[in-house]
């Protein structure tokens, strides 16, 4: 029993960065904990934390350890919830990472909807669109939407996300539809900066091209760009999980669509390990049931 509380220890203050935030976790002292480490790393011989006064750090010995102790108390949990009762049921906490304006509109639901599935979970969900250090902050997983470049990271694809080039029927009326993306010379585009083009096909079933856009207003907030184009300002490329809902609505149109760049991918990131807990694959089931069906998308936004 000893022996599992000092491994629960390791666990919770290598992953939460402090013995405060393990203490808190488990329900005891920070001293408890640094004495279970103590006791812990004395009794392997091997140093697992650098602890200063700021943060805690692990060594090489200490991050390969981790990873088992994860699987162990992991396989531990499992095994003790096949022979309950109610099933397989997923406890412990988990930090989620996404970027801002999506995150806001599609992953704060399933999150709210997989913590009432299972009551046994915390999460903490980070919204920002900076790429975050999963590994060095603590993150289980981040929903990135886009091409994967870190290869230091397992990715698993939970589904597809197209941009549309929309525009409100009240512009259309007033300004008739571009037919092909050099007609968007003669309108104005919103955009997030002149510098950045719009993917489409030059032809349609084409390669992608970026084509230049320009306006009279561009801003460095989506969001902002989308209420614009629902006011009839002028021409958005914007995210179907922002304006789905619209165009099923009538309140936006899209076009070009013949000329629309393939689909880019939204992945779930996490570090590499060996085995996923349990709460971290029932919630990327979740995401994939919901974000990898088409249909969705058409009422989203």
């Amino acid at each position: 029993m000893d022996q599992i509380k000092q491994i629960e220890a390791f666990v919770n203050s290598a992953t939460r960065g402090s013995l405060s935030a393990a203490a808190q976790v488990e329900g005891i002292t920070p001293a408890v904990i640094g004495r279970r480490l103590d006791a812990l790393e004395s009794r392997l011989g091997v140093k697992l934390l650098v602890r200063t006064t700021r943060k805690l750090t692990l060594t090489f010995e200490g991050q390969a350890f981790l990873e088992d102790c994860q699987r162990i108390l992991n396989d531990l949990a499992n095994a003790e919830t096949a022979v309950s009762l109610g099933g397989v049921r997923a406890s412990g906490h988990l930090k989620v990472s996404a970027p801002a304006g999506f995150g806001r509109r599609h992953v704060a639901p399933q999150v709210a909807a997989f913590m009432q599935a299972n009551p046994g979970v915390t999460v903490t969900l980070d919204l920002t669109d900076r790429l975050v250090d999963l590994l060095n902050e603590g993150i289980d997983c981040a929903i990135r939407i886009g091409e994967m470049a870190d290869s230091s990271l397992v990715s698993s694809k939970l589904g597809e996300m197209r941009r549309v080039v929309v525009a409100s029927p009240g512009y259309i009326a007033r300004h008739s539809a571009p037919r092909t993306p050099d007609d968007l010379v003669a309108h104005n585009c919103l955009s997030l900066g002149q510098q950045r083009g719009w993917t489409l096909c030059a032809v349609p079933g084409g390669e992608a091209a970026s084509f230049k856009v320009s306006g009279r207003f561009e801003c460095n907030d989506g969001a902002v760009l989308h209420e614009w184009a629902l006011a009839g300002e002028g021409l958005a490329w914007r995210s179907m999980w922002e304006v789905g809902s619209d165009l099923t609505c009538g309140r936006l149109v899209s076009l070009l669509d013949e000329y629309a760049a393939p689909p880019m991918g939204i992945y779930a990131v996490f570090p590499q390990r060996r085995h996923l807990p349990l709460r971290v694959r029932l919630f990327m089931d979740q995401l994939k049931n919901t974000f990898g069906d088409a249909a969705y998308w058409d009422h989203s936004g």
